[in-house]
């Protein structure tokens, strides 16, 4: 389906960035990674896409947080490829705190990383786009881009933010074939999430299964976790012909957490 296409993941060394770089590259589509870990695991993952599915895969370090570096990786991937069709704004990160108690630097990364680096991939990659007449622009939001939580101040301003800049997006591609849109997972099965689940069973004093349905999936009435699979799958159609009509959208999948 993607043949042809060229498509950018950032945070893609790991979690949901992983499983969509590789159902991207399973369409057909060459990829670029981006994000941080252990140099030889990275070329591991990118060797094995790239064997496996018959594209080529390239990677970038860039340190996202920067725009001079992003600059960079998008110059990396012109020279490479001649172009970013698909783009996947999906690194990020958390931390929890009080408002009156969070760190500035916290809410400086959060917000540099969680939304301003999907503004400067963005800009560079729509001239491409434009000139191709067709693109597919990929933010990850969250259910915290729908509704917050207490403590997490600057993680909803982010997903907040990343909800405006897609809709916005959306509407000046609109008429070059761009399509842009949010996906909106609520809790995804993660290895860091996993880790999660151990270390608040210990410091709460809970069983494993009880932190899981009464802490965090409370919110989610399915009471299962969403997998990397179904969002990489649901990425996937996003890019699809059947897609083209999606434009500047808060796209849920969540287990109903927003419905409530």
């Amino acid at each position: 389906m993607l043949k042809g296409k060229t498509a950018l993941v950032t945070g893609s060394t790991s979690g949901i960035g992983k499983a969509i770089a590789t159902r991207l590259a399973a369409e057909g589509a060459n990829v670029m990674l981006n994000g941080f870990g252990d140099a030889k695991e990275i070329e591991t993952l990118r060797a094995g896409i790239e064997r496996d599915h018959k594209v080529t895969v390239a990677f970038s370090g860039a340190d996202l947080t920067k725009a001079e570096a992003i600059e960079g990786m998008m110059a990396q991937a012109a020279a490479t490829f001649g172009g970013i069709d698909i783009l996947v704004n999906n690194a990020g990160t958390q931390f929890v705190s009080p408002i009156d108690e969070f760190p500035v630097a916290k809410w400086d990364l959060i917000i540099a990383l969680n939304l301003s680096s999907a503004f400067h991939t963005t800009r560079l990659a729509l001239p491409h786009m434009k000139s191709k007449k067709w693109g597919r622009i990929l933010n990850m939001g969250s259910a915290h881009a729908k509704v917050a939580s207490p403590f997490k101040s600057a993680y909803v301003a982010a997903k907040h933010g990343l909800s405006g800049l897609t809709k916005t997006t959306a509407l000046e591609g609109a008429t070059f074939g761009v399509r842009a849109n949010l996906i909106c997972p609520g809790y995804v099965f993660t290895p860091l999430v996993e880790g999660q689940i151990a270390d608040t069973a210990k410091a709460r004093g809970m069983t494993e299964a009880q932190v899981k349905n009464d802490v965090l999936l409370a919110a989610q009435p399915t009471k299962e976790f969403v997998t990397v699979e179904q969002v990489a799958g649901f990425a996937a159609f996003l890019c699809s012909p059947a897609a083209d009509s999606i434009n500047g959208a808060d796209l849920s999948i969540d287990g109903g957490w927003t419905a409530q």
